[in-house]
């Protein structure tokens, strides 16, 4: 399919169509009740801890629940989008981690609230790549960079809105009632099914022809490969459940390699002869991105408490600049990347995420000064990540997008559940913030080489040389006029 007009000179909000605009809008409503939700139990986590009489390990434990099976929602519900619909994809990701967060408040002990989060994760990982590919397929081919920027910014936006529906529901109603919230999404997701057009491009490349996409018959290709493949799935989950829990005292590293190890299998399997270096280096770089982003994410209010002494209130207000940081980053990113590129704006924003990664960690009497260093380094760190559902689709064709997308970033959030452990082990020898700070600054400096020299595609042309630089370019973008060919 080629694109040959080129970009109409009309202001950018007005190239994009009544229904585009409304395909966007339910996707990013749908990705702020995702934020929203995910957030829910680290708000609630004390009051929680207190019903359930939970130790800081279980609490803990309930947080990481959700990346158990987060590989495996994105790998199953990114299949389903490539199957049968970008749509379907969304609408059954929603009602999953709706339904896992109802479910929350209901729950009577750990186990089973637990059991609710893994839900959650699998619902989280799935509208990730059903929205994104969704908005990015629906929109004009020159302004994809925008579609996922905005698309991106809604997570933020759900965050912020969950720390104040927090201060209203929980000391008036108690913490179930911010789970039995999670029933509101499940109405978003009738409407969606029922009012909303297919993703264009999924429709025109996909659905026009004759055969349905299966991206996991690579899988399942003989009874002895399916055999060792559910063998496998097993192993991992089985794996990722003990590394989260007490389960797994004393062997966390043996059964990280082990989960890894099944994992990168997979990689190989669906990535195929000519695709599974691109796979395996692309996880290598997602997981790198939030091993950079995730300490902050998940330490930054432990730091405030406890080394700066911060009141709750204050605590509060930090976060606040940096989630509105966050969303002005995606905005940004989305602007920028149509203008220079999704590479280079990738990599040149992080680069000067740099200047403020020290200078955060460095102020400790005034909070005026301190959210406004938070603001910055979230808009030009975090935020750019608004980009990444366009730099990962870029690199697969239209009949595995969603499945690859879904696959390949949510075994690279595994840099998410590793982060917060990686910045407390290191904090034991140095100041907490210190320790944030060196994460931080060690792991962008390895994704701006890793995006910037463009380390998965260049790998995976090595084994795909007649393959496409970027299969979502289209006239007018800047990646064409930077020498990537259009797909066809």
């Amino acid at each position: 399919m080629h694109h040959t007009t080129a970009p109409p000179q009309s202001p950018w909000y007005r190239q994009v169509g009544r229904s585009q605009w409304k395909s966007f809008f339910a996707a990013w409503i749908g990705y702020l009740l995702d934020g929203f939700d995910f957030v829910l139990i680290t708000l609630v986590l004390t009051e929680i801890s207190d019903d359930f009489h939970l130790d800081t390990v279980q609490a803990a434990g309930l947080v990481s629940a959700a990346f158990i099976t987060r590989w495996l929602g994105g790998a199953v519900l990114g299949a389903l989008g490539d199957r049968f619909g970008r749509k379907l994809s969304m609408v059954v990701s929603i009602l999953l981690y709706s339904l896992g967060s109802f479910a929350c408040g209901f729950a009577w002990d750990y186990t089973s609230l637990f059991v609710a989060r893994l839900a959650i994760g699998m619902g989280m990982a799935g509208e990730y790549s059903a929205s994104a590919t969704y908005v990015m397929e629906s929109w004009p081919a020159h302004m994809r960079n925008r579609a996922s920027g905005f698309l991106i910014s809604g997570y933020s936006v759900g965050t912020v809105l969950a720390a104040q529906v927090y201060k209203w529901v929980v000391p008036h109603l108690g913490w179930r009632w911010m789970f039995y919230l999670g029933l509101i999404p499940v109405l978003i997701a009738l409407w969606m099914r029922r009012t909303l057009p297919e993703a264009a491009e999924w429709k025109a490349s996909v659905a026009a022809g004759e055969r349905r996409p299966n991206p996991f018959r690579p899988l399942f290709t003989t009874r002895a490969r399916a055999t060792v493949n559910v063998v496998l799935a097993v192993a991992a989950t089985v794996s990722l459940f003990a590394v989260f829990t007490p389960l797994g005292d004393g062997l966390v590293p043996v059964l990280s390699v082990v989960a890894g190890a099944c994992l990168i299998a997979f990689a190989v399997q669906l990535g195929g002869r000519r695709g599974w270096l691109l796979y395996v280096s692309m996880i290598v770089t997602i997981f790198f991105a939030f091993l950079y982003s995730w300490p902050i994410q998940a330490l930054l209010p432990t730091y405030l408490k406890t080394d700066l002494g911060y009141d709750p209130g204050q605590v509060t207000d930090a976060l606040f600049y940096a989630g509105f940081g966050t969303m002005a980053g995606c905005w940004l990113a989305g602007f920028v990347g149509d203008w220079i590129g999704t590479k280079k704006a990738y990599a040149f924003t992080l680069l000067a995420s740099l200047v403020f990664v020290f200078p955060v960690f460095a102020v400790k009497d005034s909070l005026p000064l301190l959210g406004i260093l938070l603001f910055l380094l979230q808009a030009t760190s975090f935020g750019i990540s608004g980009l990444l559902p366009r730099y990962i689709g870029g690199h697969f064709p239209t009949h595995s997008r969603a499945a690859a997308l879904g696959f390949t970033y949510n075994v690279g959030a595994l840099g998410g559940a590793v982060a917060p452990v990686l910045g407390a082990r290191l904090a034991s020898g140095m100041d907490l913030g210190q320790a944030l700070a060196v994460l931080t600054f060690a792991g962008t400096m390895i994704v701006v080489l890793l995006v910037g020299f463009d380390v998965p595609g260049r790998l995976g042309r090595l084994l795909d040389p007649q393959g496409p630089a970027d299969h979502l370019v289209g006239e007018g973008d800047p990646d064409v006029r930077d020498g990537a060919p259009q797909y066809t």
